[in-house]
């Protein structure tokens, strides 16, 4: 695993009963490759796991690794509560073929610091896919801090952070610490070609899902040190990846795949699909994004 470059966060396709939509996936999925992203993530907010079954997780990764036949990693996210969960799903990804896991800080229950490394620690020690910690004190409630990310450097397959703190010096802070001891992924949206800019090493991206093309050419250019053409595909960018930092961001992001033409809104309850001022407003927003869409 590299960890570099642009990984899809991917939404989990729906038909409108609920059932999963492999064809509108796939299509998706290949839009993503067609693009030229780096890697793709399954089971993460954007994929709504928390409301899929345990078969149909197994469906989602079986069917992607076996479609995508090594072209790009294929990154499963494990967000449990149980550390013998999260272990079982470390264990049924290597089973299944993913490359590599993203894995979030004990779920529902505030860890400290002894308890979040000794979970993080025994996960990694049950398997030998490289790992992603995903670092979202924000939104999850733990901060993973310096001190653990000391304390983790032990365990080779730790790899690589999602910086998702909100805190664009925590990509310095975490460099001058820890030199290139773990790559850095930035893991918001609205903050992405800032964190790219101070060496972030790549995007766990949202709103990639309906934009690819920008997504992917705003990465490449900051690489290439072509800053001013960056810039002008992310100031048109921004609006849309404001998306991606709201509690609906499922709905929101849906939307804007089913406007692109590369997914369908359909979400999985309690999420409710958009109506009324919120949607007018949202739909607005994406209309804009989609008339003066840059040529990339």
């Amino acid at each position: 695993m590299k960890w570099q470059g642009v990984f899809p966060a991917l939404t989990t396709k729906f038909h409108q009963d609920g059932s999963l939509d492999m064809d509108m996936f796939f299509k998706n999925l290949d839009a993503q490759l067609d693009a030229g992203v780096h890697g793709i993530i399954l089971g993460g907010t954007l994929g709504e796991s928390s409301v899929l079954s345990l078969e149909e997780k197994i469906k989602l990764t079986t069917e992607t690794v076996k479609y995508i036949n090594g072209k790009v990693p294929v990154i499963l996210n494990i967000a449990e509560g149980a550390t013998k969960d999260a272990i079982f799903w470390a264990e049924k990804a290597k089973e299944m073929g993913a490359s590599g896991l993203m894995l979030l800080p004990p779920m529902r229950y505030a860890a400290d610091h002894r308890e979040v490394v000794t979970y993080f620690k025994a996960v990694a020690h049950s398997t030998d896919l490289p790992i992603m910690i995903y670092n979202n004190p924000v939104d999850y409630k733990t901060l993973v801090t310096i001190s653990m990310f000391e304390e983790l450097a032990d365990c080779e397959n730790i790899q690589a952070i999602k910086e998702s703190t909100r805190d664009i010096s925590n990509v310095t802070r975490m460099r001058n610490r820890f030199g290139d001891r773990y790559k850095i992924l930035c893991g918001v949206d609205t903050l992405a070609m800032e964190e790219l800019v101070m060496g972030a090493d790549g995007w766990v991206a949202g709103l990639v899902c309906a934009f690819p093309k920008e997504t992917v050419a705003v990465y490449e250019l900051v690489k290439a040190g072509k800053y001013d053409q960056a810039l002008a595909i992310y100031r048109w960018f921004l609006p849309l990846l404001e998306l991606d930092i709201h509690p609906k961001l499922v709905q929101y992001i849906k939307l804007a795949e089913q406007m692109a033409g590369v997914g369908t809104e359909w979400v999985r309850a309690p999420r409710l699909t958009l109506v009324g001022e919120e949607r007018v407003k949202i739909e607005n927003i994406i209309k804009r994004g989609l008339e003066h869409r840059p040529v990339v």
